[in-house]
């Protein structure tokens, strides 16, 4: 049996509006989160991601306010991530309407919550979100990864919203999330981020190798070839995308109907 792509749809939340920049940097407004999300359920998106990017305690009951409204209008699996920090947290969420969780810098500092998450509520329900960016000081112990230009990098792991670097090894890092029991990788590339380029497919194809999990790629979309490279050269089990939905530069119809004609198996109509 041939597992189809995914698509997914990823909305940055904040003050309960849809926002998007470039580099993780100059927000601007895109939308209520719920209609959107109406419309690529009607697009005939796999799933959708809703990422609470400011995640204070008072954003929190926003993002369970839109979680519930989304649940109630949408039949399609939702991915919630932004400051969860322990099971409770997780709970409001999976309670709210939430199918899976997202986890990042939490992740990060306290790497026994994905043990404690997956064993609570099953490792489908948790996704280990890794933000990386390149880092051309090779160091002993770091996995060289083989770019384009012929130049070799490691890629370092970095938290809160990218600001943070870390000096922990993104390809290690995925094998260990998947071995405290995540159900998924949402991988993005700082390199990459908003600038439509495309996805950084040398660190995407290798974390797709290292794991046993499925990984979606994130962070650069421009064009309809970039979600095609992300599953052919990427080797990315879902492509998540954001600006290039939200404002109407493409719909996910499009490009699954693209991916179907180069013979991706992707879930149609």
């Amino acid at each position: 049996m041939v597992l189809t792509k995914r698509i997914i749809p990823c909305l940055d939340i904040k003050d309960g509006r849809v926002v998007k920049g470039t580099n993780f940097v100059g927000l601007r407004d895109a939308g209520d989160p719920v209609e959107l999300a109406k419309r690529y359920n009607e697009q005939g998106a796999d799933e959708v991601v809703f990422l609470d990017i400011t995640a204070s305690k008072e954003e929190r009951q926003a993002l369970v306010d839109v979680i519930q409204r989304a649940a109630d209008q949408l039949f399609l699996p939702l991915t919630v991530g932004g400051g969860i920090k322990s099971i409770d947290d997780m709970q409001i969420l999976l309670r709210a309407g939430a199918d899976k969780v997202s986890i990042n810098t939490s992740a990060v500092k306290d790497p026994d919550l994905i043990n404690r998450g997956s064993t609570t509520f099953g490792a489908q329900c948790i996704v280990v979100a890794i933000d990386v960016r390149r880092n051309n000081t090779m160091e002993e112990g770091k996995i060289p990864i083989l770019l384009d230009d012929g130049s070799t990098c490691w890629y370092e792991v970095v938290i809160y919203g990218g600001r943070t670097p870390t000096g922990i090894d993104a390809v290690w890092w995925a094998k260990e999330a998947e071995r405290r029991g995540a159900g998924e990788i949402l991988l993005t590339s700082m390199e990459t981020d908003g600038v439509k380029d495309g996805f950084d497919l040398p660190v995407t194809r290798t974390i797709s190798d290292a794991v046993g999990i499925p990984v979606i790629a994130s962070g650069g979309v421009g064009t309809l070839e970039h979600f095609y490279d992300g599953f052919t050269k990427g080797k990315a089990d879902a492509c998540l995308a954001a600006s290039v939905f939200h404002f109407g530069e493409m719909t996910v119809q499009d490009v699954k109907e693209y991916l179907a004609k180069r013979d991706v198996a992707v879930r149609l109509g």
